[in-house]
């Protein structure tokens, strides 16, 4: 009964893109529309570390847990997306490792052989991997528009159309695009677009900083994490890091922080002749108040489902395979359970 049920996405970055592509792939009839370009907000400043461990309790532990099955099976499924299943090494005073991924300081030179001052012991996961977000964005657009998607950039939303409390459609610059449900992964943007329809959500926009560097090839081989650093190497031989924001000072510029960064990756590793930025920007990531997801049908708002979080690149897969799901052939994950959007809702009220 849901073939042919027309779908619109409204935001293009990973998150949207693994939406659109899911629910094409189950005959939805998909729109895809971004007030900007694909991956054009924070996919394109995240590190991308598909980062599926949490020392703290969690919630969401399943939907982590399932996160790297879902992008082998993307892998899979389109030859374009491409991640670099280096493992992720982890070192410092507050990292205690677990005992069945704690390594010594052996297999830690085995593995990083260039770090100068290895530690006594660490944390590695070796499951973990990172891949480019923008191009991962993009492939996945791609094969949504081959299952009959439909791309409109540079259109943003001005409003939403309705018959009572149900949605029937999206306002745009460009017209109403009409549809049967309306799907919000706009990031940031998605607290603007339900407060248009009278129901804000807690959504902060968090930032941080991203550096990617030309350096020599070959020295870093995994994701190294520790209180130094957080640096690892893409397929092209770039460097690529993140830091945390500390505030609009001069000396918080991204400018600044790239130097000083480049600075102490020198000091850890043996090796680094030169290393030069070539990009440092602020990205601003979607993390809602409590640190959950918000996924879900938007309370009084029929025909709205919310679909934002952090990590965006860690989940964006796996969320994409169970909101198609939920959404396509009314099948309820539990897993998604604690990401309910009426949890910021007075029941009486919504």
């Amino acid at each position: 009964m849901n073939q042919g049920k027309r779908i619109v996405v409204i935001g293009a970055g990973i998150v949207g893109a693994s939406l659109a592509y899911h629910l094409a792939g189950k005959g939805a009839k998909v729109t895809v529309v971004d007030a900007g370009d694909v991956a054009c907000g924070v996919t394109a400043t995240s590190f991308a570390w598909i980062n599926t461990t949490c020392d703290a309790p969690d919630p969401i532990a399943s939907l982590r847990s399932a996160a790297i099955d879902a992008y082998h099976r993307l892998e899979h499924e389109l030859p374009d997306v491409k991640i670099r299943w280096t493992g992720a090494l982890c070192y410092g005073p507050n990292i205690q490792p677990r005992a069945n991924s704690r390594i010594t300081r052996e297999r830690i030179q085995a593995l990083e052989p260039q770090l100068k001052n290895p530690p006594e012991y660490a944390q590695f996961e070796a499951e973990e991997g990172a891949l480019d977000a923008a191009q991962t964005t993009h492939a996945l657009i791609a094969a949504a528009q081959a299952l009959g998607a439909r791309l409109l950039t540079h259109n943003p939303v001005l409003g939403f159309s309705r018959q009572g409390s149900q949605v029937t459609g999206v306002e745009t610059s460009r017209g109403v695009i009409h549809a049967d449900r309306v799907v919000l992964a706009a990031g940031t943007g998605t607290a603007a677009l339900t407060s248009l329809l009278g129901l804000p959500l807690p959504i902060d926009a968090s930032p941080a900083i991203f550096i990617r560097y030309s350096a020599p090839p070959g020295i870093v081989h995994t994701l190294i994490s520790n209180p130094e650093m957080e640096v690892r190497e893409s397929a092209e031989g770039i460097w690529l890091a993140a830091e945390d924001y500390f505030g609009n000072a001069p000396e918080h510029q991204p400018a600044a922080i790239a130097r000083r960064t480049a600075l102490a990756i020198a000091g850890e590793l043996e090796g680094v002749t030169s290393i030069q930025p070539q990009l440092a920007c602020v990205g601003l990531r979607p993390i809602p108040v409590d640190g959950l997801p918000i996924i879900g049908e938007l309370p009084s708002a029929n025909g709205v489902y919310v679909c934002v979080m952090h990590p965006g690149v860690t989940l964006a897969a796996i969320v994409g395979q169970l909101v198609s799901e939920e959404i396509m052939e009314s099948i309820t994950s539990p897993a998604l359970a604690p990401c309910r959007p009426e949890r910021f809702f007075n029941p009486e009220k919504s």
